[in-house]
């Protein structure tokens, strides 16, 4: 099979022969545009997209069909059509109220904002026409671009960005976004309800808006730029300050300006999507656009069938070669932007002690269990941060490499000793774990069985509870678990709230001074060094805390048939972001 390097590796050559001068990258992977949120997903099973590799690496690249002449009937006779496979979206499909990474998924393809993510995760203005900061880095003045339509034909304006302001800002508002940490003017006494205008947001013209915060950081411009453009006429026309509750009878029928407007939704099947011909980047060059669901059990039947052109696989040797052998199928496999991980309750005392936590990642067997699902696919972490990202470091790292021996040791060390029956107990308490795992997940079918007689060997006894995902979510949210099974997807900018005291993402009970200092050293710095030093000093402290049993870091893939062209996906950016330049060929 044939292997050309993509985008994505010209970019990590070129940053590794120039000086990286800036960073303006935001978060915006799987959370709310505008909004520095990871996702947790239910089985693994993070958002990124593609990474080409050269030099051998077999298990990254952009690997092209060997055989497009056995191209089936099924896709060949689809001219105007691409259908892309996917989970089944919830049909919430609103900007701001979005709930799952595949609602989100038509979102990114209705509506657009000021800025868009480039394939390094940094951005590039998109409806904007420049973007314009104050010295003090507290106004930015942002220009629509000329003659943009919403796909019902009237025109877009400032007035329709000021308005999303509102909505994020409004009392009732319960998305997922925290516009807050933003910290526009006169936004919380919006909230409060003390005022009727957001004092901070000046509109100028039809194609100018200023807004003023005050408190800067380095994601300010990012976070502002990607608040999605949410017309006014359709979405405003019935709004009461404080009462948001009508808005939920628009979700499955959008408004947006751009490349493509929801035809029909069908729940469970699919969702129809017809080009903007008046897209203000041009119109897209495939008319028709359906998002079909499918499963695990069915994407590659459905692949192979023609029925669906493009869909992400679970990426496994098996099925890497399964694809392959159908002979007409591009594959495009590159490291996820996220990782997997076990939690742990930190408000159970035994949680608490810092070398109890370092016990059970020495006394796990991580490479054993990344060999077993991923092969070569797949790799074990020791920080909570994709080796893509520019805030990596591997520098003062422990790599916790699997020592029973060690483990033991620190157990020892933090008082639990072992009792008659094999198993350590401290002040009359047994060390017993109840780990919580979602069923017909292929990690916890591995990670379990080895979980569990490595920690039999420690005089830990491991007792495992299969549910499914929304379970385990609530028993974290109500605090009653011992250990969880989960994975986050990141997003380009490293800020975020997963290991902050209090953090909106941190379920956990987690608590580091040090590790909030240097979060929050790293989002108030301006300059790129000042950033990647803080998040340095952030890395090391988790890294020794051990918050969580970092696992891995997999390949995603995607297989895609290879009549589609230009189909752009990277580690930071969804399919979705550049479908107006897919081709058909024909």
């Amino acid at each position: 099979m044939r292997k050309r390097m993509s985008l994505w590796l010209v970019i990590m050559l070129l940053a590794i022969t120039t000086v990286l001068a800036a960073c303006s990258g935001g978060n915006s992977e799987a959370p709310q545009e505008g909004e520095k949120v990871s996702q947790e997903a239910p089985n693994g099973e993070e958002k990124d997209n593609g990474t080409s590799a050269e030099g051998g690496d077999e298990s990254m690249g952009y690997f092209e069909a060997e055989s497009p002449e056995k191209n089936v009937p099924t896709a060949l006779n689809r001219k105007d059509t691409l259908v892309v496979g996917m989970t089944a979206p919830k049909g919430v499909f609103n900007p701001f109220y979005w709930q799952t990474g595949y609602d989100k998924h038509v979102v990114d393809t209705v509506f657009d904002a000021f800025l868009v993510v480039k394939d390094d995760g940094t951005y590039e203005n998109r409806l904007a026409e420049k973007i314009e900061v104050s010295e003090d880095k507290k106004k930015y003045t942002f220009t629509l671009k000329q003659g943009v339509k919403y796909t019902d034909g009237t025109p877009v304006t400032v007035k329709d960005y000021a308005f999303a302001l509102k909505v994020l800002h409004d009392k009732s508002y319960d998305g997922q976004s925290d516009i807050h940490k933003v910290n526009i003017k006169g936004g919380k006494e919006y909230y409060e309800g003390k005022a009727d205008e957001i004092s901070g947001v000046k509109i100028i013209d039809d194609h100018n808006i200023e807004i003023e915060v005050t408190e800067p950081n380095a994601m300010t411009k990012d976070e502002l730029g990607t608040i999605y453009f949410f017309p006014e006429h359709y979405y405003g026309k019935d709004y009461k300050q404080g009462d948001l509750e009508y808005m939920k009878d628009l979700h499955s029928k959008p408004i947006g300006s751009g490349q493509y407007s929801v035809k029909s939704f069908t729940p469970g099947q699919e969702v129809v999507l017809e080009a903007n011909p008046d897209y203000h980047l041009g119109a897209p060059k495939i008319k028709n656009l359906i998002f079909k669901s499918t499963t695990a059990e069915t994407k590659m039947a459905m692949l192979k069938s023609g029925e669906t052109d493009v869909d992400e696989v679970t990426v496994n040797e098996d099925n890497v070669e399964e694809l392959k052998s159908y002979g007409f199928l591009d594959l495009n496999l590159f490291k996820t932007n996220g990782y997997g991980y076990i939690a742990m309750n930190h408000n159970d005392p035994k949680f608490q002690d810092q070398k109890v936590r370092q016990a059970l990642i020495y006394g796990l067997n991580r490479p054993e269990i990344v060999e077993i699902v991923y092969g070569q696919f797949g790799n074990v972490i020791n920080i909570p941060q994709t080796s893509l990202s520019w805030s990596y470091t591997d520098e003062g790292i422990e790599l916790y490499d699997f020592n029973i021996d060690k483990a033991n040791q620190l157990l020892d060390e933090a008082g639990w000793a072992k009792g008659a029956d094999g198993i350590r107990e401290k002040d009359g308490i047994k060390f017993q774990i109840n780990f919580s795992a979602t069923a017909d997940n292929e990690v916890v079918d591995a990670l379990i069985p080895v979980m569990t007689q490595n920690y039999q060997e420690l005089g830990i006894k491991v007792t495992a509870e299969t549910l499914d995902f929304n379970a385990i979510m609530d028993k974290k949210d109500q605090g009653n678990f011992d250990m969880f099974f989960a994975a986050w997807g990141l997003t380009p900018d490293p800020d975020s709230t997963v290991y902050i005291t209090n953090g909106a993402q941190n379920d956990v009970g987690y608590s580091n001074k040090m590790v909030d200092q240097y979060a929050k050293e790293g989002l108030a710095a301006m300059e790129l060094e000042g950033r990647k030093e803080a998040y340095k000093k952030m890395y090391q402290e988790i890294n020794k805390d051990v918050p969580a049993i970092l696992v891995y870091q997999r390949r995603d893939m995607w297989a895609i048939n290879s009549r589609v062209k230009n189909m752009e996906i990277s580690p930071y950016k969804d399919f979705t972001h550049g479908l107006y330049k897919v081709e058909l060929e024909q």
